[in-house]
């Protein structure tokens, strides 16, 4: 599928040949991260989600939850209620990237002040101690 029958849906544009790159693709937005935190504990509403992820669009959790239902790690379901009623639950597929997500977050309470450090020590070098780029030619 290509963006242009799909625009405004992340994911739509043309397969990437690696599948690594692919995996990375599926989980690296924010969105999706913060999406599976909340669904890791049962189903959830979309004003749930909406109401609990701090900071997140509609139109962007629209998006997130469309394509983590086309890549098979979210299932909604449509209760014939009035309004209809829509929840969301991991499949069995999204259950199975909880616990990588978990060791990334472990990883993260462990070590993300080392890298603030880091990131403050190279704000602080002067210009020329900052290596240039190489030249692209």
């Amino acid at each position: 599928m290509s963006d242009e029958l799909h625009p405004g849906y992340p994911g739509y544009g043309p397969e990437s040949p690696c599948h690594y790159r692919r995996a990375l693709e599926v989980v690296s937005s924010k969105w999706t991260v913060l999406v599976f935190y909340e669904l890791e504990t049962g189903s959830k509403r979309y004003s749930e989600l909406k109401n609990r992820i701090e900071g997140v669009a509609k139109k962007m959790l629209t998006q997130t939850l469309r394509q983590l239902e086309r890549d098979g790690l979210v299932r909604r379901t449509v209760y014939p209620t009035v309004p209809p009623t829509v929840d969301y639950t991991l499949t069995p597929l999204g259950l199975t990237l909880i616990e990588p997500m978990r060791i990334l977050h472990r990883w993260t309470e462990a070590h993300y002040d080392s890298v603030l450090q880091a990131r403050r020590v190279y704000d602080h070098q002067p210009a020329s101690a900052v290596a240039p780029e190489p030249d692209s030619d």
